[in-house]
């Protein structure tokens, strides 16, 4: 699994990062301020609840003794109603408008994390695995959405309910004020010290839930192999022990956010004792009416809720700050090189190819893997880049095709630097079959035009009849409208034919076969090899071979060994020197002793 080169982070500033959540939130912030405006609206409502029922307990209470007088009293319920039926409607608004907020937010997010992959160098997927990206883009995004859409909104709520409720306390009476104000500092006390042990548990669980996403793409992927090689324990072993780390992480965030709410339902209920034990002695004297204490009991139940939607909002806040630190994090990742400014373009290639000096690595620090390589290619050759493993022959490939940037000389394309090209542009003129093959779940016919537009069906049949797999897919029930996916599945060789029947249909000017045909039977070799030459036939190809006996009509053989070129020539010329190409070619026929 690919390493990520985050693991190692910790959220050192929430409201920084906090910060730079809201600044993300800048399309929807006006929509973000009504909904805001609507819960403190809201909070301001309800808080007039407790009065009027003070005044109905009031007037009730005076009525035994003297007769009740209806018709106040009907006012007062109507008003009552009013009161709730308006906080009501506020509360809804202000969640439709949240819902709204946080979905447009997680549908950017979601977009700007998608195009992102689309700009970060290819290297930087040797340093993070797949799966860690997949985690950020669901549940690192879900869970910021969801906080947001249920914590925000509430958390406004809960500090103009909390503040409002203060104030009217204070109004009321201050004793019974400075009694519950007393039980709350002990739920405020007991939240800071909880959020300052718990944060660094949230960060972990979100870093273990990505690496666990990794691991288990990485061994889905990997399935024939793990089964092959007897590896289900140690698959199993690192799966524990990932789970193990994320159970751990996870009970710790969970232990100390659960502690939160019975922690302020405590406190909760220490204010309500602390208010009746003083509002019975006030009360004792003469110095308060029944209906204050009935109105200071609903007070103080606004006054500790918030608390408590504290405590929840906090927890989930904090899972959010972790979400939004790693999704940031890939956001903020080094893109390559904007090259909206470039206007040069390629149209008409011939296929001249040059490669002059060029050097190369993937770390500096750990040297170049192409130190100094220069090779001149003529418009229709057929060259082929032989050499041990590790020699750099894919890297040659992968520097022509832009997938990464050589760090010094040049490679021409009739003439002209491809860095003075786009990387689409340079793509546009190759069509290229690699050893991995790669096929999505859509339709034979889809996974052969990928991509291109105004491709024929005979154009699709004629590529599939050259690589042999037309007559298979006849005897498929829905031909080339085949679905491809957990009820169809092709081989190894079959999915190599498609690919390079793909190659066949884009019919860029140029192409590059790495191993294009490693998966495939000797029989369907030499079908595919005519169909090669067919379509090499014209055009600049590269090809990358370790079955030397596929490259001997090659115009020129590039070999490579330790990033440098030390042959080069036809396999005639190069089999006449007796040197080290010699050796090779004669190694992959040596008869077994």
């Amino acid at each position: 699994m690919g390493r990520n080169q985050y693991s190692g982070n910790q959220p050192e500033n929430f409201k920084g990062t906090f910060e730079k959540l809201f600044r993300y939130c800048k399309p929807e912030q006006i929509l973000l301020i009504i909904a805001v405006c609507c819960a403190v609206c809201g909070a301001i409502l309800n808080l007039q609840g407790p009065g009027r029922l003070s005044d109905i307990t009031d007037t009730i209470t005076e009525g035994l003794q003297s007769g009740v007088d209806m018709e106040k009293l009907a006012g007062m319920f109507a008003g009552l109603i009013a009161i709730y039926a308006g906080g009501f409607i506020l509360t809804y608004l202000q969640s439709f408008l949240m819902a709204t907020v946080t979905q447009r937010l997680s549908n950017r997010m979601r977009k700007d994390v998608d195009r992102k992959i689309n700009r970060v160098p290819m290297g930087f997927f040797n340093k993070i695995s797949y799966g860690d990206i997949l985690s950020r883009v669901t549940n690192d995004v879900d869970t910021i959405g969801q906080t947001l859409n249920q914590s925000v909104a509430s958390l406004v709520s809960s500090a103009t309910m909390f503040l409002g409720a203060l104030f009217m306390m204070l109004i009321t009476n201050v004793w019974m004020t400075l009694a519950a104000v007393a039980a709350a500092l002990l739920g405020f006390a007991a939240m800071i010290l909880i959020v300052q042990r718990s944060q660094k548990y949230f960060m972990q669980q979100q870093r273990n839930l990505g690496a666990m996403n990794g691991h288990v793409e990485e061994i889905y992927s990997g399935h024939n192999v793990v089964k092959v090689y007897n590896g289900e324990k140690s698959a199993k072993k690192k799966f524990d022990e990932i789970n193990e780390n994320l159970s751990e992480s996870a009970f710790r965030s969970q232990m100390f956010s659960g502690l939160m709410r019975p922690i302020m339902v405590a406190i909760g209920n220490l204010g309500y004792v602390a208010v009746c034990v003083v509002g019975a002695a006030l009360a004792m004297n003469g110095k308060i009416s029944f209906g204050v204490i009935v109105a200071f009991m609903m007070y103080v139940r606004q006054f500790t809720q918030p608390l408590q939607q504290f405590a929840q909002g906090t927890t989930n806040l904090q899972s959010a700050a972790a979400a939004s630190e790693r999704v940031f994090e890939f956001l903020d990742a080094e893109e390559m090189e904007d090259e909206s400014a470039k206007g040069k373009r390629l149209e008409d290639v011939k296929g001249n190819v040059e490669f002059s000096h060029v050097r190369f690595a993937y770390d500096p620090e750990k040297g170049d893997i192409i130190h100094d390589f220069s090779a001149e290619v003529k418009a229709g050759q057929k060259i082929a880049i032989v050499g041990p493993t590790g020699a750099g022959k894919s890297t040659i490939v992968n520097l022509l095709m832009r997938f990464f940037e050589i760090n010094g000389g040049s490679i021409r394309i009739d003439g002209v630097p491809i860095s003075d090209l786009t990387r689409e542009n340079v793509h546009d003129l190759f069509c290229m079959v690699l050893q991995d093959t790669w096929l999505f779940e859509g339709t034979i016919k889809e996974n052969i035009v990928y991509c291109k537009e105004g491709v024929s069906d005979e154009q699709i049949e004629k590529a599939c009849k050259a690589v042999g797999l037309h007559h298979f897919i006849q005897t498929l029930p829905d031909g080339y409208d085949t679905v491809l996916g957990d009820e169809m599945s092709l081989s190894a060789g079959q999915k190599q034919q498609l690919t390079i029947a793909r190659a066949m249909a884009e019919d860029a000017p140029m192409l590059i076969l790495d191993e294009a045909t490693s998966s495939i039977d000797t029989r369907t070799e030499i079908i595919i090899q005519n169909a090669m030459d067919l379509l090499m036939k014209g055009r600049t190809s590269f090809v990358i071979a370790h079955r030397l006996s596929t490259i001997k009509n090659a115009d020129l053989i590039l070999v490579l060994k330790d990033g440098d070129v030390i042959e080069s020539g036809s396999h005639e010329e190069l089999m006449a020197k007796g040197g080290f190409y010699t050796d090779l070619y004669n190694s992959q026929f040596q008869k077994a002793s």
